[in-house]
């Protein structure tokens, strides 16, 4: 049997908005007719805007089938489709830019673990016996909870393994087939296993499941710093210069490991504020690329990259340049590239007109920001100290 999970996605908060659960060998219906099976009353979706079939194999089993009626079209995973196999992992929008649906296959079917009355709303846990509320699906000894994000490489989940809960990365299904992603996301693991630091999340397991990888790691309780600048506005200078050592803390320790090891996406969404005591963690290291390989792929957020990286050839320095517009962007809450100017030597990052900004800051973000890597600071110890002496 072959169950199949159908979600719909809220990208404004970031989450599954509603699901539904099926098992073979039923016909599912999807649009805004309140008939069908799956009922989706958003623009753009047609009254019948798509059906999901079950097809029985002879060689035992079957497969699920997604078919188009909608009159703007569907897609799966960002191709327009007449009629389709679905495999777990599936992206399907019902039209360009319309509603965003994601499918599971050999789900689990939902359940509660205890049937306990009277637990608050969005409750995880019941507070009678301790058990999970509700599990979504069951990934070998991890229970889902819910779905905490989506992008365009993997899945991340609240989960629990019975002792503690955390986080468990997929890997998406059309990933499967670029080696480029499957190298990334197996790096990760490997790196995190190889790392303890405070201030990175801690590896628990990487496993592969119906050929399907997976990366379980410590669960931070917290927000990461572009979604908390633009929620919650700018934040001082001292704030920012002291989450800026604390980063260059970790930089640090990762820079030094043998042989050293360069991050290449260290922007304001990859740097997560722990509620309870406003501590930095660096986040994704699936990116993370040693000292001395072959360089040539571009990696890293445009508007946080040093040149030598843009070209291909990162250093440790390349970490340290990604400092400066973060820090233009914790004090001004504006994109950094908004501050870009040619001058003589080319493009360079001037902040004289920023007020927030003082001056020995502003001297610490030009020296970061340098275009030759040699002209930066060398250390992400060096780097600090400077920082350090800024604090009023």
């Amino acid at each position: 049997m072959r169950n199949i999970q159908i979600a719909l996605w809220d990208e404004s908060k970031n989450r599954v908005a509603q699901s539904w659960q099926f098992a073979p060998p039923t016909s599912i219906g999807i649009g805004r007719s309140p008939e069908h099976q799956v009922v989706i009353d958003m623009p753009l979706v047609s009254r019948h805007h798509a059906t999901i079939f079950y097809i029985n194999s002879p060689q035992g089993g079957g497969y699920w089938q997604i078919a188009n009626f909608g009159s703007n079209g569907t897609l799966v995973n960002d191709i327009p489709i007449d009629r389709v196999l679905l495999t777990s992992g599936d992206r399907v929008q019902l039209a360009p830019g319309g509603a965003k649906l994601t499918i599971q296959l050999d789900v689990a079917p939902a359940a509660s673990t205890c049937s306990h009355p009277d637990n608050p709303a969005n409750t995880l846990f019941c507070i009678h016996c301790g058990q999970p509320i509700k599990v979504e699906r069951q990934i070998r000894n991890y229970q889902i909870l819910r779905t905490l994000g989506q992008g365009g490489m993997g899945t991340t989940y609240l989960a629990w393994d019975r002792t503690q809960v955390l986080v468990l990365k997929e890997m998406n299904a059309d990933m499967e087939a670029v080696p480029k992603a499957q190298e990334l996301f197996a790096r990760e693991a490997k790196i995190l296993q190889s790392l303890n630091h405070d201030g990175i999340p801690k590896y628990y397991d990487f496993f592969v499941e119906n050929r399907r990888k997976y990366l379980a790691m410590e669960l931070i309780h917290g927000q990461d710093l572009e979604h908390y600048i633009l929620n919650s506005g700018t934040v001082t200078l001292n704030m920012a210069i002291d989450w800026m050592v604390q980063l260059c803390g970790i930089l640090g320790y990762i820079h030094q490991q043998q042989p050293p090891l360069i991050h290449r996406d260290v922007k304001p969404a990859n740097l997560l504020i722990r509620t309870v005591d406003r501590k930095i963690f660096l986040l994704d290291f699936g990116a993370v690329k040693e000292i001395g390989t072959i360089g040539g792929t571009r990696i890293g957020a445009p508007d946080y990259m040093a040149p030598e990286q843009n070209n291909g050839q990162p250093c440790i320095q390349s970490d340290l340049y990604a400092i400066g517009p973060t820090l233009i962007f914790l004090m001004t809450g504006r994109n950094p590239a908004d501050f870009i100017e040619l001058d003589a030597q080319g493009f360079r990052l001037n902040v004289s007109n920023v007020p927030s900004i003082t001056p020995g800051v502003r001297e610490i973000i030009d020296k970061v920001t340098q275009r030759r890597s040699r002209d930066r600071y060398q250390t992400a110890a060096e780097l600090a100290r400077a920082l350090e002496a800024q604090k009023q």
